[in-house]
């Protein structure tokens, strides 16, 4: 089994314990997805891929809808993605990505919990060289399909590595492949029940459980805030 796989495996466990969390950080992501692109999911890949992964999690439709409405709203704040980059204790790096409308306010929170917690700020593109942003598609598999004349069928669009596992497929490509695959994945008639881009440390390390546990509390701290979409580490 691949890293990535292992990754989304360990995310996904993870995310299941969170779903008071998830929705909220989800929907903030389709009303921006809407805001810049319009609200009809036929016309604006952004959004329809926003949709998409809310549905993956089990969002609720009426969530859904009252995130795409948000974005007509006209009390509505500009939106910005930022990334923070950091160290938390033992070795461990932190990649926080955010959706903010106060950027004064996001930054002083991320910076307080991470240094408040035995960690430091790091300038921004210190990490680019230790994550790899990729593209990732899952899949169900059906009866037949065939991985092999799949594979040949995508490597043209950028398939960099596809994995199965319990009837699930796993397609990871380079982040720039993001659209290549999205429109060759509709010209076979594949339904995509996830597609995300993803930070995926190059040179994993593994910690001990009270290690983790130092490092547990930053990142659990960090995915509480509101602002927090993602945090990416490079533990294993």
């Amino acid at each position: 089994m691949g890293r990535a796989f292992e990754y989304r495996k360990a995310a996904k466990m993870k995310r299941w314990g969170n779903m008071s969390k998830i929705f909220p950080k989800l929907g903030k992501v389709i009303t921006m997805a809407a805001k810049e692109g319009g609200g009809d999911p036929d016309m604006n890949p952004k959004l329809r891929t926003a949709i998409l992964n809310a549905k993956a999690e089990n969002m609720p439709k009426d969530n859904i809808d009252a995130a795409i409405k948000r974005a007509t709203a006209k009390d509505l704040k500009d939106m910005l993605e930022v990334n923070f980059e950091g160290k938390a204790p033992h070795g461990a790096l932190l990649y926080v990505e955010t959706a903010t409308d106060n950027n004064t306010r996001t930054v002083a929170n991320v910076k307080n919990i991470i240094n408040k917690n035995g960690g430091e700020m790091l300038n921004s593109g210190s990490l680019d060289f230790m994550f790899s942003r990729k593209a990732i598609f899952e899949f169900v598999k059906t009866d037949n399909m065939d991985i092999e004349e799949l594979e040949l069928e995508l490597i043209d669009a950028g398939l960099e590595e596809i994995e199965e596992e319990d009837g699930v497929i796993l397609v990871t490509a380079d982040y720039t492949d993001f659209g290549n695959l999205s429109k060759a994945f509709e010209d076979l008639n594949i339904e995509i029940t996830k597609a995300t881009l993803e930070r995926i440390a190059n040179t994993p390390i593994t910690l001990s459980d009270d290690d983790m546990a130092d490092v547990q509390k930053i990142i659990d701290k960090l995915e509480d805030d509101e602002d927090v979409q993602k945090v990416y580490t490079n533990i294993q």
